[in-house]
């Protein structure tokens, strides 16, 4: 019989309180100069990599220009 392990601390928190807290943490780590700025090219390869890991789990989006551009319309409208 196994035991049920319970959340606790950070991971009992909601969502907001989580999200507050790691927006704290990411405001001083920018002010004290330590946080980390993307540059365009990290931002275009992380995106890459995880398409890639969506598609092989498979539960990425595949969109042919025709669907991605209503996608976006949809977007813009909200």
């Amino acid at each position: 019989m196994s035991k049920q392990k319970s959340k606790g601390g950070f991971a009992a928190m909601d969502s907001a309180k989580q999200s507050e807290i790691a927006s704290r943490g990411g405001k001083a780590a920018q002010k004290r100069g330590t946080g980390h700025k993307w540059t365009r090219e990290e931002a275009v390869e992380a995106g890459r990599k995880g398409g890639e890991v969506a598609q092989a789990r498979g539960t990425g989006n595949r969109f042919d220009s025709k669907s991605g551009k209503a996608a976006a319309r949809k977007r813009r409208r909200s």
